[in-house]
C-alpha cells in the first residue's frame, strides 16, 4: 500500500477562510485583530518565519507588524517593551521570534507576555490550561498536529497513539490534548528502551525530535497515521533539503496517512497562530466589555 498524503496547505487554507470571516466581524465591532512580531539581533534565521506569518496574517484579515530590536537590547528593556504591548489595546497578540541573543532567556520573555495576548500558547498559564482540557490559546504546533489527526477518519475515543518526543511545547501538550479527546497515549523520549515497540502498536504516531530519518517504515503498524513535526536541513547530492524526522520513503510504504515535510504540519501551525489571534482578540474584547461596561448606579 502507499500512504495517503495529508495536505497541510489545504487544511490551513480552510482554517484561514474561517479566521478571515471572524476577523472581519471583529473589525466591524471596532476590534481589528493585530499581531506584533518581536525579534532581537540578527534576524536571518527568523526572516522566513516572519514572512510566512505576515503573508498568512494578510490573507486572514489580521494586521501584522514586525519589530526588530538591536542585539544589545537588554532583558530589562525588552521586558518594558512587552509590558507596553500588553497594555496597548490595539495590539491583540505578541510573537517572540527565535533565536534570541544568548543574554535573553526566551522563557523569561514568554512569561512577560500577558496570557490574553499569548497567541503562540507559550506562557506557562496557556500550557498549564491544557491539563484541564482548556484549549483557549494552546501551543500552535501541538494544536496544529492534533487538528491534522482530527481530519482523518479515525475515532479518537480509545485510539492508541504514540508520541515520540516530550518537549514542553510540542510533545507533552500533544499528549494532553489527545488524552482530552479520549485517546490512549504513550510518550517516548531519549530514555525509552524500545521506541519501535511502542510505535508499532500505535494507530497514530507523532514525532517531534529533530533527528532526520528517526522513524522508519518498520517502526509503524500497517495503515497507521504518521504526523511528522520535525524540520531538519540536510545535505543531499542535489543540494540542501528540508526533511522531517521520518524516513518518508519507507514510512509511506506502510502508513495509511502521512504528512509531508514541508507542506504538512508547518502551514497548519501558522494558520493556528492566526486562529489564536482572532480568539485572543475576542477574549480581550469581552474582557474590556466586562471590566469597563457602563452600569446603572
Amino acid at each position: 500500500m502507499r500512504a495517503a498524503l495529508i495536505d497541510g496547505k489545504a487544511i490551513a487554507a480552510d482554517m484561514r477562510a474561517k479566521v478571515s470571516q471572524e476577523a472581519e466581524e471583529l473589525a466591524a465591532a471596532g476590534w481589528q485583530p493585530k499581531l506584533v512580531s518581536v525579534s532581537v539581533g540578527d534576524t536571518a534565521a527568523a526572516e522566513l518565519y516572519v514572512r510566512n506569518q505576515q503573508r498568512s496574517a494578510e490573507s486572514a484579515g489580521v494586521a501584522f507588524e514586525a519589530r526588530n530590536y538591536p542585539a544589545e537590547t537588554s532583558l530589562e528593556q525588552l521586558t518594558g517593551i512587552l509590558q507596553g504591548l500588553n497594555a496597548d489595546p490595539r495590539v491583540n497578540g505578541i510573537i517572540i521570534q527565535r533565536p534570541l541573543p544568548a543574554h535573553i532567556p526566551v522563557k523569561v520573555l514568554q512569561k512577560a507576555v500577558h496570557p490574553l495576548k499569548d497567541v503562540e500558547g507559550m506562557h506557562p498559564a496557556s500550557i498549564g490550561n491544557i491539563v484541564y482540557n482548556d484549549l483557549a490559546l494552546g501551543p500552535c504546533t501541538a494544536v496544529a498536529a492534533v487538528e491534522i489527526l482530527k481530519t482523518l477518519p479515525l475515532p479518537m475515543e480509545g485510539l492508541n497513539v504514540t508520541v515520540i518526543g516530550h518537549s514542553e511545547i510540542v510533545g507533552k501538550p500533544i499528549a494532553f490534548l489527545l488524552m482530552g479527546l479520549g485517546a490512549t497515549v504513550t510518550v517516548c523520549h531519549h530514555m525509552t528502551r524500545s521506541v519501535a515497540m511502542h510505535s508499532r502498536a500505535a494507530d497514530a504516531v507523532f514525532v517531534a525530535v529533530g533527528k532526520p530519518g528517526l522513524v522508519t517504515g518498520d517502526m509503524l503498524k500497517l495503515g497507521a497515521a504518521l504526523i511528522d513535526i520535525g524540520i531538519n536541513r540536510i545535505e543531499t547530492a542535489d543540494g540542501p533539503k528540508t526533511v522531517g524526522d521520518a524516513d518518508f520513503d519507507s514510512c509511506s510504504e506502510v502508513a495509511g496517512w502521512i504528512t509531508p515535510v514541508p507542506g504538512g504540519v508547518g502551514p497548519v501551525t501558522v494558520a493556528t497562530l492566526m486562529k489564536n489571534a482572532v480568539l485572543a482578540t475576542r477574549m480581550q474584547m469581552e474582557h474590556y466589555a466586562a471590566s469597563y461596561a457602563k452600569t446603572d448606579i
